[in-house]
């Protein structure tokens, strides 16, 4: 007997009758910062997961549960549409960003397809990671902790060069009183300056890790400070013969004149973008040809589909597009599927190597989940994972909130008048 075509197709999930009934969170610290895990079920039985960007609010998510009850997580654009209001540049998208990345999970295992799939298809089978490093003071410990990183197969590094450096440097800065003490203050208004010498002990300090990993391996510089153009702009010209990667957030990215006066004065390649929500935003900085390279956070720019959108515009500009994330396996796989599907994507960030468990967190994929420096781009339905570890989840709640997937039913009926015309 002949089975039927509905006989052969998996019943997991009938996707036209998928409902979501449930938002859940759990906090989690040491990821490597705090992160918020979201985890929205449906009445089929399928859950998907998606997080908040580091450091943000979980509230950002909970507010959206009533916006998302009865919604069939697989019409991702009509949700994300209605959701999108509730986010803004820097953390505040968070919880409209976890959310795009748990409906992606969902509708890909809705559909049984990976999540690159959804997002037209892949142009990679492995993603290239570069591994950040925390600065310290020594420049002789920092080209070894980068030259350990080179060891254990890293093909591209970053590491932080600035201001922070030169505070115990006598004559290194001029800075108005109380200037260096405060972080509150954007970059052209703070009135620091960097000297001759603190610009000659910047360029000494690259020098010596050039020269301990070499020339040949792709390095990557931020946290430079709030330092004005002026100041950006001599310390650029100074590091041109280390051959930089790029430089990272010199100016805040709302500047786009700034960034586009930066861009031209110097021969590094520029790059920001870590903050900004949404395409448009994005749009004057490649209109204006004012970076070199965008640097979008999925878990800030809008999610899995909305990074994609960013990424084709950046090509269509000649602009190569990276990715920040300091992230859980969770939202590092949902940039894994967007570095998949986008063809100028350069590199993906990763903040944890020196974290032994951060790949234990997720099961069903290879260990280690990275290695010689890349992600393999799972096949899998959704974000491509098999389940979370609930033991290593519980061992690293955030202790100042330690939920896991605890009842949010206290957000179910939220009420609000959202709409955005009258």
């Amino acid at each position: 007997m002949t089975a039927s075509l509905e006989d052969r197709v998996s019943s997991y999930s009938r996707p036209s009758d998928l409902k979501i009934t449930d938002l859940r969170i759990a906090n989690l610290t040491g990821v490597p910062f705090r992160s918020t895990i979201i985890r929205i079920d449906t009445n089929q039985g399928i859950s998907g997961y998606g997080e908040v960007r580091d450091q943000a609010s979980n509230t950002y998510a909970l507010l959206l549960k009533s916006r998302l009850i009865g919604e069939n997580p697989c019409n991702i654009d009509k949700i994300f549409r209605k959701i999108k209001q509730f986010g803004h540049h820097g953390r505040q998208a968070g919880g409209v960003c976890g959310v795009e990345m748990a409906l992606m999970d969902l509708a890909g295992k809705a559909y049984g397809v990976p999540a690159y799939a959804l997002a037209g298809g892949k142009f990679r089978d492995k993603v290239l990671c570069y591994a950040d490093t925390p600065s310290v003071p020594d420049p002789q410990e920092m080209g070894k902790r980068l030259a350990w990183r080179r060891e254990r197969g890293y093909k591209f590094l970053k590491m932080d060069v600035g201001i922070t450096l030169l505070r115990h440097v006598p004559g290194a800065l001029a800075a108005p009183p109380g200037a260096l003490d405060t972080i509150t203050t954007m970059h052209p208004f703070a009135g620091i300056q960097i000297t001759a010498k603190g610009i000659s002990y910047l360029t000494d300090y690259v020098a010596t890790v050039r020269s301990a990993i070499g020339y040949d391996i792709p390095l990557a510089v931020d946290h430079f400070g709030h330092i004005a153009l002026d100041s950006c702009i001599r310390l650029g010209r100074a590091l041109e013969p280390f051959t930089l990667a790029w430089l990272e957030d010199m100016i805040p990215w709302q500047y786009t004149d700034q960034w586009r006066q930066l861009t031209t004065a110097i021969t590094t390649p520029t790059c920001t973008g870590e903050d900004i929500y949404l395409k448009e935003n994005f749009r004057p900085l490649l209109e204006n040809g004012a970076v070199r390279i965008i640097h979008p956070d999925p878990a800030t720019a809008g999610g899995i589909l909305e990074t994609k959108k960013i990424g084709d515009l950046a090509e269509e500009h000649g602009i190569s597009m990276a990715l920040h994330m300091a992230a859980s396996p969770i939202a590092t796989l949902a940039s894994v599927h967007i570095a998949a599907a986008t063809q100028n994507f350069l590199a993906l960030e990763h903040h944890a190597a020196d974290i032994p468990w951060w790949g234990d967190l997720i099961t069903g994929l290879p260990r280690p989940l990275i290695d010689d420096g890349y992600i393999t781009v799972p096949d899998g339905p959704g974000l491509g994972f098999g389940e979370i570890s609930e033991e290593l989840f519980r061992e690293h709640l955030d202790p100042a909130d330690p939920v896991l997937f605890e009842s949010t039913s206290a957000w179910n009926s939220e009420f609000s008048h959202d709409r955005l015309w009258s």
